[in-house]
């Protein structure tokens, strides 16, 4: 029966029933956030077999969420899904490493030459990013990732071209998954990374477009040449 109030009209009570249908998807979503953040910042590395049971009891839900997570993962080209056993973390192939880092070296360096006159604001916000690569050094590399990934965003999206952005923004879990990887080899590279970091910052700072891209130039072949080792 629904409850009335002083005017006679009626007011719907929520049947539990609608609850049970947005727990699923929540569960799915946690789920997904928890692998993907591992996928991307190297704890769960290219090879892994991911065990759909072991992850549901780490996560305290069903293996059906679990499933829609990996389902969706899959459709990002991030694993491979073995019915009844989990998913396999798909490695990146040196020849889709190049690619990647050859498709941001055309963006990132043509960006870093409009983004010369962006100002202080840009400074602030890449300094702000080598902070979080200096605290990712004292901390044996944890987040240094995701830190690399947001300082060359930040260069991409001072450019002012939204369609670059774009273009940027589809290869930036691969890029943050071949850093994790790059750290992960050599993570005495991350000093080295940041000192790199900053003069292309003070490029940019000063105006120096043509410098700052060249100089972004040299660290992206830098990186590139640490992703292809293998040990």
């Amino acid at each position: 029966m629904s409850p009335t109030i002083a005017d006679g009209a009626t007011v719907s009570v929520a049947h539990p029933s609608s609850h049970d249908r947005q727990a699923a998807p929540s569960a799915a979503q946690r789920a997904y956030a928890h692998v993907k953040e591992r996928l991307l910042d190297g704890r769960f590395p290219g090879g892994t077999l991911l065990s759909e049971n072991a992850l549901a009891r780490e996560l305290g839900i069903s293996r059906t969420p679990l499933r829609q997570a990996f389902g969706q993962l899959e459709a990002e080209g991030l694993v491979e899904l073995y019915p009844r056993r989990g998913a396999l973390v798909v490695p990146i192939s040196a020849s889709e490493a190049d690619d990647v880092h050859e498709a941001r070296e055309l963006i990132e360096c043509h960006c870093a030459r409009r983004a010369a006159g962006a100002g202080e604001a840009l400074t602030a916000e890449l300094e702000e990013a080598i902070a979080a690569q200096q605290r990712a050094l004292d901390s044996a590399g944890a987040g240094f990732a995701q830190a690399d990934r947001n300082f060359h965003r930040a260069i991409v999206a001072a450019a002012g071209n939204a369609l670059l952005a774009r273009s940027y923004d589809a290869l930036a879990d691969r890029h943050q998954r071949i850093a994790a990887t790059t750290v992960a080899r050599d993570p005495s590279r991350i000093e080295r990374f940041i000192a790199e970091h900053r003069a292309i910052t003070e490029a940019l700072a000063q105006g120096e477009g043509e410098r700052a891209a060249e100089l972004l130039r040299a660290h992206l072949g830098n990186a590139r040449a640490l992703a292809r080792r293998r040990t």
